[in-house]
């Protein structure tokens, strides 16, 4: 096969391939270019359509062009916003999304904290309605045993921090 066929065949084999991939270029909703070799979503506006197969490539409104309007104070609400602008919205969203993190935690621990006591809570009840007696030391290193008052006392101590607990 001659050499000059064989790079018309492969300028024509790239051609076709480079057809297949009819790709579509728009702005998002969030304001970011979305890359796609399927149609924009219904209800896209066509001036945020940037490119689509058969149709020449646009570029968008630069800042300099929608400056030109008549109320400079007011932003049309169909404009994109500005990187300024989307820069201050993804702080917020950030700091948000860190807040609600450490909200999250702390109730996290508070559960842990809870699920905690209750257990202890539980052990104790069930040592203190066992009827073995009840042995504690004291800060002088002296083994005492709880009467059946203090038993009572502490049954009844325990019985409200599992009120808690259900």
């Amino acid at each position: 096969m001659p050499l000059f066929s064989r790079h018309a065949l492969g300028a024509l084999l790239l051609l076709a391939a480079t057809a297949a991939h009819a790709q579509y270029l728009w702005i998002g909703p969030n304001g970011t270019r979305q890359y796609s070799d399927r149609p924009p979503p219904p209800g896209t506006p066509a001036g945020k359509i940037l490119k689509a197969p058969g149709r020449p490539a646009m570029e968008p409104a630069t800042s300099s062009e929608t400056s030109a309007e008549p109320a400079a104070g007011s932003q049309d609400a169909a404009s994109p916003p500005t990187l300024a602008e989307q820069e201050a919205a993804f702080r917020e969203r950030s700091k948000a999304r860190a807040e609600q993190e450490r909200k999250n935690q702390e109730d996290a621990e508070r559960s842990k904290r809870l699920a905690e006591h209750c257990a202890a809570a539980r052990e104790t009840q069930a040592s203190l309605s066992s009827g073995i007696r009840v042995a504690r030391i004291g800060p002088d290193g002296e083994k005492t045993y709880m009467s059946d008052e203090e038993k009572a006392a502490r049954s009844e101590q325990v019985r409200r921090a599992l009120q808690e607990c259900r």
